[in-house]
């Protein structure tokens, strides 16, 4: 099963935003990455579009919200831990997950000092966050249920009730569903289907897999 089975946002697409700090200008560059060579690829591609900037430091974190098992961070020529560390930290704090943040720095002549680089440069993941396009991450087991006829259209409800995709049904003495669930709903539905055929369905699980799924935030994050 999943490490990490609950459902979590992640960036739907590519997002940036700019400021501009005491005549510096930052540009804000973030996008989804669910490993660490996704990451550097994007970090790779951002340094391509600007070649003249004066810095383009960098930070991801490559796992479900908050996790550190597959991070990264570069200063990129900026004081020691100015730049990489408070993208970095904004990153694990934002509640969003497989994400990698580029801020990209024209220096415009007046220096920020250290903790002045650090605001500024985590500000731009704050100000990127409040518009950033997000979706879920959904973690599906896919299972198959054998039930009796009788049983198909409380299955169908069940099925809706715990957010389960029927993928196939199979009609021959009984009825042979296939459904994709999910895997924080997977004891819940396990019980209930116990409870509904009063423990004469057969329920073997396949597989499982990762999908993006719509999110709906309180209030509009596209942009």
């Amino acid at each position: 099963m999943a490490t990490h089975p609950e459902p979590y946002p992640i960036p739907a697409a590519r997002h940036r935003v700019e400021q501009s700090v005491r005549r510096s200008r930052f540009i804000t560059t973030m996008a989804h990455a669910a490993t660490a060579d996704d990451a550097r690829a994007v970090i790779d591609e951002v340094r391509a579009e600007f070649p003249d900037a004066t810095h383009n430091c960098w930070a991801f974190a490559a796992g479900p919200p908050g996790a550190t098992t597959a991070i990264g961070m570069s200063d990129d020529g900026e004081p020691h831990g100015t730049a990489g560390r408070p993208l970095l930290e904004a990153l694990l704090h934002s509640g969003v997950g497989e994400v990698v943040a580029v801020v990209t720095r024209y220096f415009g002549g007046v220096k920020l000092g250290k903790g002045g680089l650090a605001r500024a440069y985590a500000g731009g993941v704050t100000q990127a966050l409040d518009t950033l396009p997000r979706t879920r991450r959904v973690v599906r087991a896919r299972v198959r249920v054998a039930v009796d006829y009788a049983i198909l259209e409380p299955l169908r409800r069940l099925a809706q009730q715990r957010d389960a995709r029927i993928e196939a049904e199979d009609f021959a003495a009984t009825v042979s569903v296939r459904l994709a669930v999910p895997v924080s709903e997977l004891q819940h539905f396990r019980s209930a289907l116990a409870d509904l055929t009063a423990g004469q369905a057969i329920m073997e699980e396949e597989d499982e897999e990762h999908e993006h799924e719509d999110e709906h935030p309180p209030h509009d994050r596209r942009h």
